[in-house]
């Protein structure tokens, strides 16, 4: 038995599954395994990425930024958990953030998995747990 538990957990482990519902949000943000190292990514698959250009609960990146940068949004009754928190940005609306990051996705971004704004401009980077 100890060894089928073992198994199971490997398994839960390797694909996020245990961690995202221990961790995060479940509908809003997960994890996927690129390149070997853990990201975190949203319903779709698609990379979050936080600005160092940010101060903990505070999005900077707003107007042309946000287009670029779209950011993932929180409705209205999202209450954050553990490592995840809902701020609120400059024109009102609700944004997931970790560890007080605010996080944003890449429109260049195309596929699930893509990590394209990794390291843009040396201030955007992939989010990972």
């Amino acid at each position: 038995m100890k060894k089928l538990l073992s198994a199971a957990a490997i398994v839960a482990l390797s694909t996020g599954t245990l961690f995202a519902a221990a961790h995060a949000p479940a509908a809003n943000i997960h994890t996927m395994e690129v390149g070997g190292s853990m990201i975190y990514t949203d319903a779709k698959g698609m990379t979050l990425y936080t600005f160092d250009k940010d101060k903990t609960g505070v999005s900077n990146c707003n107007d042309g930024c946000a287009v670029k940068w779209p950011p993932l949004m929180a409705n209205a009754k999202a209450m954050g958990n553990d490592d995840f928190s809902v701020i609120t940005r400059a024109d009102g609306s609700r944004q997931w953030a970790y560890k007080g990051m605010a996080l944003y996705t890449w429109f260049k971004d195309k596929a699930a998995g893509d990590i394209t704004g990794d390291g843009v401009k040396g201030v955007w980077h992939v989010a990972k747990p």
